[in-house]
């Protein structure tokens, strides 16, 4: 009888602990905590929207990440085990299969057909690295897969995780890798068995404290003013768009003394159109500017020759703003916005990236728009009548990245289609080039952009030339000479600070090969609301981290490339991209780009060469970046230690090369700052910048 009662209290106590016992899945918590390369870790899907697909069999259930990436979660001592199965995931689209492109309209001209025409099919990008998960707990690696490549089985993974209090999962590429080339990983049926009523909870990885909304940049003036850029190129005989970047109290009436044969002034819009001088040589045009306020006059030089892009393309782009889901709509409110707010900052590019080509050329080759761009040439027109220029986006491959029509074999025949548009700017995106070359040489890498390049050459109009080719084969070296105006030099950026610095804060040993006509790139600026989708959603970037951003990528005189929906521009934002003060540093006639001055662990000092012999200066408090820890366990940041909310920065006048006084103006603020000996030393908030122009003192 005694063993009975016994029995029967175990029997209920199991059954008891049992009942408690609950569980979640990971693809329930929130993900956005999770960091990774490129994109988001995403719920029961790749980042792409694809099915989670290891060696053939799929999850219903899962998280995809891209590695390198990684997570962490409080479990606060009530985990009982983690569950998951692991492995490499398919590169899958959706709406196909490994590779296949994405289901697209195809709009025909009257009286055309459409034809595929007679491309290769693509590889994929490159080869993937192989990549290994780890399960992390209270920072020791509690199991590990070792290295998995493409085509591996998934892996079981069951984790006690009695008495640990964070759980960490991390997955990172073996044999290099990151960014666009890093590895998809797939966490499949994830899920976390728990006791008591508190469930688990992702938890952010930085430490950031909240950054206050501030808008540092004074509200625009009444008062006339003549903004940048002072310089602008063009082609002898070519037609030309020109919006003379002006504020103040509208109407604003704009007059030009000297205004070349073949140009005509709007002098309520301020927009020079027409055609560029026949004969070479600069025509420094006379400009005043008037309201009922009062007057600015300011000269704008017009250089004519072969000279493109004479200082960094300021414009917007719509892959950040909706990827693959752009439309004519989208692009055309874009243009509305920034021709009655930023227009006269300087910014003149709308450009539209993948996503608008039709799925089939005609029988004679040539290239169409899909549905949802019904009159491009009517959408040029509209956005050239703002004062505007329009960008588009293709690839030397037989597909882009996206999967739609390339331009490979077709270079002559889609560069004259684009002039006939009206285009003024080409972004040409290798993606699926990949399948073409015929290795990875300094030759082949060069070669379908000399062809873009002569293609383009041939045609009646001056079209910017934007190399994207993430960096390869250290293309600062000879972007120029197959005459790019603007090259990429790392992966694609993301909103994340991570991405940051792994982008902008990496330009240290090519400033030698910007200037103007030439420009480093480290990709398009991620304020505002972004998304690679039709979803977007207020950047991840604090406050703080994108004055950072602006600060940087005007300093390194990097295009300036807005990516955000424009309809839903806020005011911070807004502050953030109309500072010209800023922005004059970035638009600097003599087209320096910064350098690295001094580095700590967790701060960083970057100064820029300006035309009028002051220099610009930023003071960053980056933070330690954790990227490329080898050690898994040191990727975390486990929480137990804060850094300080604010550092006090300190740079010596000798180690920027100058000597006596100088004067210090605060450039967000607009604010002088006073008269400093020998060094300057500001406080930085975390993450967050000091911007200021240094100048010799009278």
């Amino acid at each position: 009888m005694k063993n009975l009662f016994i029995l029967c209290c175990i029997f209920l106590t199991c059954s008891y602990t049992k009942a408690q016992e609950k569980s979640i899945w990971l693809s329930d918590l929130n993900l956005s905590h999770f960091d990774q390369d490129m994109g988001q870790a995403s719920k029961n899907k790749t980042m792409m929207g694809s099915p989670l697909v290891v060696s053939g069999v799929t999850f219903e259930n899962g998280v995809g990440v891209f590695a390198p990436s990684k997570g962490l979660i409080e479990l606060n001592g009530a985990g009982i085990r983690f569950q998951a199965e692991v492995g490499p995931g398919e590169m899958r689209r959706p709406g196909g299969g490994s590779g296949a492109s994405a289901p697209d309209s195809n709009a025909k001209k009257p009286g055309q057909s459409a034809t595929t025409g007679s491309t290769p099919q693509t590889s994929e990008l490159r080869k993937r690295p192989d990549i290994q998960f780890f399960v992390l707990g209270d920072k020791k690696i509690l199991w590990s897969s070792g290295s998995m490549k493409d085509g591996d089985k998934a892996k079981p993974v069951d984790v006690d995780l009695k008495g640990i209090s964070k759980l960490a999962l991390v997955v990172v590429t073996v044999n290099g890798g990151g960014g666009m080339f890093g590895g998809m990983g797939v966490w499949g049926n994830a899920k976390i068995s728990y006791n008591g009523d508190v469930s688990p909870q992702t938890l952010a990885l930085t430490f950031n404290p909240v950054s206050e909304m501030r808008i540092l940049t004074p509200s625009e003036s009444s008062v006339p003013k003549i903004n940048y850029p002072k310089v602008v190129g063009a082609t002898p005989g070519k037609p030309f768009v020109f919006s003379i970047p002006v504020t103040g109290e509208k109407p604003l009436i704009v007059t030009i003394d000297n205004l070349p044969s073949g140009l005509k002034l709007d002098s309520s819009s301020g927009i020079i159109s027409g055609t560029s001088p026949l004969q070479k040589g600069t025509y420094s045009l006379n400009i005043t500017v008037k309201n009922r306020i009062g007057e600015a006059r300011g000269m704008i030089d017009l250089k004519v020759g072969d000279l493109l892009a004479l200082t960094p393309p300021m414009g917007w782009n719509s892959w950040n703003a909706g990827g693959m889901s752009v439309d004519q709509d989208k692009v055309k409110a874009a243009a509305d916005v920034i021709a009655e707010k930023l227009r006269g900052h300087g910014w003149a590019f709308i450009n539209i990236d993948d996503g608008w080509q039709a799925d089939k050329r005609t029988d004679n080759g040539e290239l169409l728009t899909n549905a949802k761009f019904s009159d491009i040439k009517g959408m040029s027109d509209y956005i050239h009548a703002k004062g505007m220029r329009f960008g588009i986006y293709s690839s030397p491959g037989p597909q882009t990245c996206g999967r739609a029509l390339g331009s490979y074999q077709h270079e002559e025949q889609d560069a004259k289609t684009w002039a006939q548009w009206g285009v003024d700017y080409l972004k040409y995106d290798w993606c699926s080039y990949r399948s073409v070359a015929k290795d990875d040489s300094e030759e082949e890498l060069k070669k379908p952009y000399f062809i873009m390049r002569d293609a383009l050459s041939k045609t009646n109009r001056d079209i910017v030339y934007s190399l994207c080719q993430y960096g390869m084969g250290n293309v600062w070296n000879w972007g120029a000479e197959v005459n790019g105006n603007l090259w990429r030099t790392t992966g694609d950026i993301n909103d994340s600070w991570k991405s940051v610095l792994n982008t902008g804060f990496k330009q240290t040993n090519n400033y030698q090969k910007a200037g103007p006509g030439h420009w480093n790139d480290p990709d398009m600026l991620v304020i505002g609301r972004v998304g690679w989708s039709k979803d977007t959603k207020p950047t991840k970037l604090t406050p703080d981290e994108q004055y950072s951003h602006i600060s940087l990528w005007s300093l390194l005189s990097s295009p300036l490339l807005i990516g955000c929906e424009m309809d839903k521009l806020d005011n911070f934002t807004l502050g953030l991209i109309t500072n010209d003060e800023v922005i004059g540093v970035n638009q600097d006639a003599l087209g320096k780009q910064a350098r690295l001055i001094q580095k700590g662990d967790d701060y960083q000092v970057w100064a820029k060469d300006l035309a009028d012999g002051s220099k610009a200066v930023g003071l960053f408090y980056t933070g330690v970046n954790e990227t490329g820890a080898k050690d898994p366990v040191k990727m975390i940041n486990w929480g137990d230690e804060k850094p300080e909310e604010t550092k006090l920065i300190s740079i010596d006048f000798k180690s920027l090369g100058l000597s006596g006084k100088q004067k210090a103006r605060d450039l967000w603020s607009q604010q002088n700052l006073g008269t400093y000996n020998d060094y300057f030393e500001s406080d930085v908030n975390y993450h967050g910048v000091v911007l200021v122009k240094l100048s010799a003192l009278e």
